[in-house]
C-alpha cells in the first residue's frame, strides 16, 4: 500500500470530524435560538417542546434508515447528504420572518433532525473503521470524538444566545447556514476515496440488530437520554428564565458551560476510569451499570433539596454540574460499548440502530420536559429523571461482562477505510 493510500483513512476521518464539529456547533445554536426566541414570544413550555417534536421524530427515523442507507451507499454519501440538508433547513428558517409559523418551524426542525443524525451516524461509524481492532485505541478515539462533539454543542448554545442578542433570529440562522455550507464544500473538495465499502445488497430488515448486547445497550440508552432531556431540553432553560429571572445571555452561557464541561469529561473518560481500574481494563456492562445507579442519586437529591427550600440557584447549578459529570462518564462508556459489541462489517447498521434508541430517548424526554414542567414544575422533571436512570441501570444489568463481543475482525482493504 502506498504512503498516500495508507494516510487516506486518517485524512478522511479528520475531514469527517471537522464537518461533524461544524454541524454540531450549528445544531446547538439552532436549539438555543428556537427555544429562547419562541419562549420570548409568549409560547408555553409545552408549545416550545412541540417545536422540537418533528426534530426528534425524524431523528428516530433517520437513525433507523440511515444505517441501511450508509451500508448501501457508503458513509461519504450520508455525510454529504446530512450537511446539505442542514444548509436547506437553516436557509428556510432565515428566509422570511413571516414564514415562522409553528408548522413551518416544525418542518424546518424536522430537516435539521435528519441532517444532524445523518452526520452523526456517519462520523461515529467512521471511527470504528479507522481505529482498528485494538479496544484501547477505539475507546480513546470514541471518547475524544464524543467529548469534543458535546463541547462544541455547548459552544453552540453560547453562540445561539449571543447571536440572538446581537443580530437577531434571521441573521443568526443565515450565518450558521454559511458555516455548514463551508464545511460541506471543504469536505467535498479534500476528501479522497470512500469511507468504507458500500454493500448494495444490504437488506432493510438487517437494520434491526440480532445482537443481544446491542439490543440491551440500545434499551438502556433510551432511558439514559430520556433522563437527561426530561429536565434539560425545555424545563431547565424555562426555569432559569422565568423562575430565577436569568437573562437570555445568562441562560445560554450556563447551558453552554454545562455541555462544554460534559464534553470535556467525556473526552477524559478513558483516563478517569483507568484510574479506578488497577488493571486498566476497558469498560464493560458492569461499568455502565454502576454508573447508572450512581447517576440516579443526583436528580433525586436535587428534587429533595428544592422541596426542602434550599436556595434554588445553588442547588440547581451545583447539582446539575455533578449530574453532568457522572452522566458524561456513562454516555461515553455507552458510545464505546456499541462499537465494541458490533462486527466491523455491520457497524453502520448497528450504530444506526443504537442511535435510533438514542433519538427515541431524546424524543420521550423532550415531550415530557415541556409537559411535566408545565404540570409539576422542575421538581417533577427531576423525579422523572431519577426514575429513568434507575430503569437504565436495571437494563444494564443484562449487558455482557466482557466488552468485546465481536465475532469478526476488522480487515483492511487497499484504498478503503475498513
Amino acid at each position: 500500500m502506498s504512503a498516500t493510500a495508507s494516510s487516506r483513512p486518517l485524512r478522511n476521518y479528520l475531514l469527517v470530524t471537522g464537518a461533524y464539529w461544524a454541524d454540531t456547533l450549528t445544531d446547538g445554536a439552532i436549539r438555543m435560538l428556537v427555544l429562547l426566541y419562541f419562549y420570548n414570544l409568549g409560547y408555553s413550555p409545552f408549545a416550545v417542546a412541540m417545536l422540537f417534536l418533528f426534530y426528534e421524530i425524524f431523528g428516530v427515523i433517520t437513525n433507523l434508515v440511515g444505517g441501511w442507507l450508509a451500508a448501501r451507499l457508503g458513509l461519504k454519501a450520508t455525510l454529504f447528504a446530512g450537511l446539505g440538508i442542514q444548509v436547506v433547513a437553516l436557509v428556510l428558517l432565515g428566509a422570511n420572518p413571516a414564514w415562522l409559523t409553528v408548522p413551518f418551524v416544525m418542518f424546518a426542525q424536522a430537516l435539521s433532525g435528519i441532517a444532524k443524525d445523518l452526520t452523526k451516524m456517519s462520523s461515529k461509524s467512521a471511527v470504528k473503521l479507522v481505529a482498528g481492532d485494538g479496544e484501547g485505541q477505539l475507546f480513546r478515539w470514541v471518547a475524544v470524538l464524543t467529548g469534543s462533539k458535546n463541547a462544541l454543542k455547548g459552544v453552540g448554545f453560547f453562540v445561539g444566545g449571543l447571536l440572538l442578542t446581537l443580530v437577531g433570529f434571521q441573521a443568526a440562522v443565515l450565518l450558521l447556514a454559511g458555516l455548514v455550507a463551508t464545511a460541506l464544500l471543504l469536505a467535498a473538495l479534500l476528501m479522497r476515496g470512500d469511507l468504507g465499502v458500500a454493500d448494495h445488497k444490504a437488506k432493510f430488515r438487517q437494520i434491526f440488530s440480532n445482537n443481544r448486547a446491542v439490543n440491551m445497550l440500545a434499551a438502556a440508552r433510551i432511558f439514559l437520554f430520556g433522563a437527561r432531556d426530561i429536565w434539560f431540553v425545555v424545563a431547565l432553560p424555562v426555569f432559569l428564565r422565568s423562575v430565577l429571572g436569568w437573562s437570555f445571555w445568562q441562560v445560554g452561557t450556563f447551558m453552554a458551560v454545562w455541555v462544554i464541561g460534559y464534553g470535556i469529561v467525556q473526552a477524559s473518560t478513558p483516563q478517569l476510569l483507568n484510574r479506578r481500574s488497577a488493571a486498566g481494563r476497558e469498560p464493560d456492562g458492569r461499568t455502565a451499570t454502576w454508573l447508572a445507579f450512581a447517576l440516579a442519586v443526583f436528580p433525586a437529591a436535587i428534587a429533595g433539596a428544592l422541596v426542602a427550600g434550599v436556595a434554588a440557584n445553588l442547588v440547581v447549578v451545583s447539582g446539575l454540574i455533578a449530574f453532568g459529570v457522572v452522566f458524561a462518564l456513562n454516555s461515553s462508556v455507552h458510545s464505546y460499548l456499541i462499537l465494541a459489541y458490533t462486527d466491523s462489517d455491520k457497524v453502520a447498521m448497528n450504530v444506526g440502530f443504537y442511535y435510533t434508541a438514542n433519538a427515541l430517548g431524546r424524543l420521550l424526554g423532550t415531550v415530557l420536559s415541556g409537559l411535566v414542567y408545565q404540570v409539576f414544575g422542575l421538581v417533577g422533571c427531576l423525579v422523572g429523571s431519577a426514575v429513568f436512570v434507575l430503569a437504565a441501570g436495571l437494563i444494564s444489568l443484562m449487558l455482557p461482562r466482557q466488552a468485546a463481543a465481536r465475532t469478526r475482525p476488522i480487515r483492511l482493504k487497499e484504498g478503503a477505510v475498513e
